[in-house]
C-alpha cells in the first residue's frame, strides 16, 4: 500500500475508531452511574428513537436541508457576484463592505423574531436568515482572492492591452478560485446553522417547520432520547454537506492548484 492510500485509509479509520471509542465509553458511564434516560439516554435508546421516529425526523431534515441548499446557493451567486463589484470599484467596496460586516456580527437569533414578522412566512423567514449567515465568507474570501492577483502579472496584462474585464476573467477569476471555494466550505455548515437557529425561533412561536422544531418538541416532552436523534441527524447532514462541498473543491483544483495535489512519496 503506497503512502496516499494509507494517508487515506487513516483518514477514514481513525474517526471511526475514536467514534466507537466515544459510543462505548457513553454507555459504559450511563450504565454504571444508572442516568436516567431523560436526562443522558444510552446509545441504544437513541437508535430505537431513530427508529421509532425515524419517518417524521426525516421529514423536518429534509425541509432543513431544503432550506440550507436554497440559502447556499443564493449566497454563493449573490455574494460572488457584489466581491466582483467589490473588486471593480474600490467607492462601492469601502461604501458597502461595513453593512456586510454589520449584518455578520449582528447575532442571527436577535433578528430572526423581527424577520419572521416581516416575512410573514416562516420558510421565507428561515431561509433569509441562513442566507444571512452563509453570505458573508463567501464575499469575504472572494473580495480576498480576486485581490490577490499578482500586480506583476496584472501589469503584463495591461501591457498587452487587455481590458478591466479581461484581466478579471483570465487573472483574478482563476487566483481567487481556492479562496472562493475555502468561502463555500464555510457558508455549507453556516447556512445550516442559520436554519436551525431560525427554525429555533419559529418554533417557539408555535411554527412548525424544520428539524429544530422536533429538537423543541422532544424537549417539552422530556423525550431526551429523541432529541438525541435529532441531534446525531443534524450532526451527520453537516458533516456530509462539508465534506461534499470539499470534495467538489478538490475536484475543481486538483489539476493545478497546491492545495489539492497529493503529498509527494
Amino acid at each position: 500500500m503506497n503512502t496516499a492510500w494509507a494517508g487515506r485509509f487513516a483518514r477514514i479509520l481513525a474517526p471511526i475508531l475514536m467514534g466507537a471509542l466515544f459510543v462505548v465509553a457513553w454507555d459504559g458511564i450511563v450504565n454504571y452511574f444508572e442516568i436516567k434516560p431523560y436526562i443522558l439516554p444510552s446509545p441504544l435508546l437513541v437508535v430505537k428513537a431513530l427508529e421509532t421516529s425515524g419517518g417524521s425526523l426525516l421529514v423536518s431534515l429534509w425541509y432543513t436541508l431544503k432550506v440550507t441548499a436554497v440559502a447556499l446557493v443564493s449566497a454563493t451567486v449573490i455574494g460572488a457576484a457584489i466581491a466582483v463589484l467589490f473588486s471593480l470599484s474600490r467607492i462601492l467596496e469601502i461604501s458597502l463592505y461595513p453593512y456586510a460586516i454589520a449584518l455578520q456580527v449582528t447575532p442571527i437569533i436577535s433578528i430572526a423574531p423581527l424577520i419572521i414578522i416581516w416575512a410573514n412566512d416562516a420558510y421565507l423567514a428561515v431561509l433569509i436568515c441562513a442566507w444571512i449567515v452563509a453570505f458573508f465568507p463567501i464575499i469575504a474570501n472572494t473580495t480576498l482572492g480576486l485581490k490577490s492577483a499578482d500586480r506583476n502579472l496584472v501589469a503584463l496584462f495591461r501591457l498587452y492591452g487587455a481590458s478591466r474585464w479581461q484581466i478579471l476573467a483570465y487573472l483574478q477569476v482563476p487566483t481567487a478560485l481556492p479562496s472562493f471555494l475555502t468561502g463555500v466550505r464555510i457558508s455549507g455548515g453556516l447556512a445550516l446553522i442559520g436554519a436551525v437557529v431560525a427554525e429555533f425561533v419559529a418554533g417557539t412561536g408555535g411554527t412548525e417547520t424544520g428539524l429544530a422544531y422536533r429538537i423543541l418538541e422532544a424537549g417539552y416532552r422530556l423525550e431526551t432520547a429523541r432529541m438525541f436523534a435529532a441531534l446525531l441527524l443534524l450532526s451527520l447532514a453537516g458533516i456530509t454537506i462539508y465534506f461534499s462541498l470539499d470534495g467538489i473543491s478538490r475536484w475543481l483544483l486538483s489539476r493545478w492548484h497546491e492545495s489539492a495535489l497529493p503529498p509527494e512519496e
